[in-house]
């Protein structure tokens, strides 16, 4: 069954759109990610344009994070004063991103710039989370002991000023580096179409040391902001948000979501940030391909906008 998608211009399989939801809303429920990163390139893979898959993703990603956000307000799982200060920087790097985002459409490198961010930053992420739950796997075999005290933040973050306390989380930072970190989420949730989560998170960890009672609550305020300002923003200034697309991977991804938190519950935690790390890898290695082989058409005929 074909359906015509208004804005990426191209007609498509429903149930291939339905089941790519499914497929990354299973994930994001195994993983507690929320797919973006999985979501974007899987449509630029079936031929959906790469600034429309980005722009409609985001829309995506905002709904699909609402609900995780209220229900983890509700168990009072979110820092408010911690998540206001990420979107301090969230806000300003998501217009920051999309203006980047127009400008680059506009010189025609949009498309090169946003498969070498996938390459360079799913390869980085996908190798050092794999390693990590790899040793964690290793470590449970041997029978070694986990360390359960949260160890404090980096020093050169502790020395830094303007510190402010974030009571529900307990710790007691600097405001310049949470500003930083939402400032690039932001930046690059307007770029490649992600929510980011599966970068915020480790971040807070491992280097703010935000516990994680809060830490993925909170999270997915940010998400579900710049997600949303990213795709008022990509519809309004460019144009590009496919309703349709959006809405058929929004149903597809609230079905798959159900199965694969039930499945994430019998997986170990050091399972899941392997396959984790291995799925976030794979993608990466798919688009290196994806840019050293040689296309079947070597030219493409494009209407440049300005014209007398």
């Amino acid at each position: 069954m074909q359906l015509f998608l208004p804005i990426a211009d191209i007609p498509v399989n429903v149930f291939l759109i339905l089941a790519m939801g499914a497929a990354v809303g299973f994930v994001s429920g195994m993983f507690g990610v929320g797919g973006g990163f999985l979501m974007t390139p899987l449509l630029i893979f079936i031929g959906i344009s790469p600034a429309v898959a980005v722009a409609s993703v985001s829309s995506h990603m905002a709904a699909s994070s609402f609900s995780g956000a209220l229900s983890y307000w509700r168990k009072r799982a979110i820092d408010p004063a911690l998540a206001m200060v990420l979107l301090c920087g969230g806000v300003l790097g998501t217009a920051l991103g999309v203006w980047v985002f127009a400008l680059l459409r506009s010189v025609g490198q949009l498309d090169l710039i946003i498969a070498l961010s996938y390459v360079i930053l799913l390869t980085a992420v996908g190798t050092l989370m794999f390693m990590e739950g790899l040793r964690a796997m290793l470590r449970a075999r041997r029978g070694g002991t986990v360390i359960t005290r949260r160890p404090r933040a980096q020093s050169w973050i502790l020395g830094l000023p303007l510190k402010m306390r974030f009571k529900r989380s307990k710790i007691y930072l600097s405001v310049i580096p949470i500003i930083a970190i939402g400032l690039l989420i932001g930046f690059l949730g307007a770029i490649m179409g992600i929510g980011g989560s599966f970068l915020l998170i480790p971040i807070m960890i491992y280097i703010l040391r935000v516990p994680t009672s809060t830490v993925i609550g909170t999270a997915m305020i940010l998400t579900l902001v710049t997600m949303v300002i990213a795709t008022f923003l990509h519809a309004v200034t460019n144009h590009l948000v496919d309703a349709v697309l959006a809405l058929v991977l929004m149903i597809g991804g609230v079905i798959g979501a159900q199965f694969g938190a039930r499945a994430g519950q019998r997986i170990r935690g050091e399972h899941l940030r392997l396959l984790l790390g291995l799925l976030i890898l794979s993608v990466g290695i798919r688009f290196a391909v994806e840019l050293v082989i040689q296309p079947q058409e070597l030219y493409s005929i494009r209407e440049l906008g300005g014209g007398g």
